[in-house]
């Protein structure tokens, strides 16, 4: 089944791009959440008249993904953990935490878009990638230490 993209889906392709997809994707998933619309004379007329302010659209988007791009690039978050005696974390690092970080530096990104695995339990380094826009990555270091306990 051919459809019109309305917006940007990560699997499928930009706005405004020609896609086939599978019936069943389509009818259950595309076209009730207005994500797509069918590929037909009308509708392929419509994206024609409305190619440029599509190509505004995505290019804005690009250039506010490049930007986050520069932000992110080479960043060094860094936590402080409590640890056990065979330098375990107690607790561990996760993607909210990471976002609350980034949020704390002004640096607004979806939770979604930070791709952690799974939460990090130990000291030392770990380089994780955040999506920035469409075809865009990031990466960024992860530093975990050890918190200094006062006794």
């Amino acid at each position: 089944m051919e459809l019109i993209l309305k917006e940007t889906i990560d699997s499928l392709g930009r706005e405004g791009d020609v896609v086939k997809v599978k019936p069943g994707y389509a009818r259950n998933f595309l076209l009730p959440q207005g994500k797509a619309v069918a590929a037909t004379k009308d509708n392929l007329a419509a994206l024609e008249q409305n190619k440029a302010e599509i190509k505004a659209r995505l290019d804005d988007q690009h250039k506010k993904a490049e930007a986050l791009f520069k932000k992110l690039s080479g960043i060094t978050l860094e936590f402080e953990e409590l640890v056990a005696e065979d330098d375990k974390l107690f607790g561990s690092v996760s993607t909210n935490d990471i976002f609350e970080k980034l949020k704390d530096k002004k640096i607004e990104v979806e939770k979604r878009n930070i791709f952690l695995g799974e939460p990090i339990k130990a000291l030392g380094e770990k380089t994780i990638t955040i999506k920035v826009g469409f075809d865009l990555e990031a990466e960024i270091t992860i530093n975990v230490v050890a918190q200094e306990v006062e006794e």
